[in-house]
């Protein structure tokens, strides 16, 4: 990922929490010379620290598993928020017009050894912290144990297990740091009063570098 010292993000809680929030991620690899990509919801274990693994599942016909039998070192993209900014909400516009559109994003890259796990305890444990892991602020939680124990372990041979050990780990906010107070402010006015909610989370990551110089 192509970086800019303004934009770059080490803080590794940071980057968890990104990928905390937004788990479908986009899992890349490059076999036999060709690009391929699959997205997949991935739960994030703190554990080996600092910068833990991450676990899911693919169905069985997916051809990814077979391809990483022996092993595998893939990218994975964590998307957080992103909104296209426009350049009247910038102070310098009204000042002297030298502005431009941008588009701002937080994202996080980690590089990472996938292996696969083909094993009904493992799976079955994964399927359970992942269900309640986002069953968690419902008020009335859907278990893996809900559905019958037969149609369960059919869904469980339908899938294989995945463990990514993440080697190096990388952020990137593009947050509008580079622009003077005053624009920031106004893109974080501006984002905040948008429709989607993609906008109005990445206001407050403006708001939150209003305190700081520009960079």
């Amino acid at each position: 990922m192509h970086q800019v010292a303004a934009f770059r993000e080490d803080r590794i809680e940071v980057m968890q929490q990104l990928m905390r929030s937004h788990p479908l991620a986009t899992l890349v690899t490059a076999i036999d010379g060709r690009p391929d990509a699959n997205h997949l919801p991935l739960l994030l274990d703190p554990e080996p620290a600092p910068q833990g693994r991450l676990l899911g599942h693919v169905a069985r016909s997916n051809p990814l598993w077979r391809e990483a039998a022996g092993g595998l070192d893939v990218l994975v993209v964590f998307q957080g928020a992103q909104a296209y900014v426009t350049p009247s909400w910038y102070e310098t516009k009204r000042e002297t017009g030298a502005v431009v559109p941008t588009w701002n994003y937080a994202v996080v890259h980690a590089r990472c050894h996938l292996t696969v796990h083909d094993d009904r305890d493992w799976l079955h444990a994964l399927v359970t912290r992942l269900t309640d892991r986002h069953e968690a602020d419902r008020p009335q939680p859907w278990a893996v144990s809900d559905a019958p124990g037969d149609y369960i372990e059919r869904m469980l041979k339908a899938i294989v297990g995945i463990e990514l050990r993440i080697d190096a780990i990388e952020g990137k906010w593009k947050v509008s740091q580079n622009r003077p107070a005053a624009d920031r402010a106004g893109v974080a006015a501006g984002l905040a009063a948008g429709k989607t909610e993609l906008q109005r989370q990445m206001a407050v990551l403006v708001a939150d570098g209003l305190a700081k110089p520009p960079v």
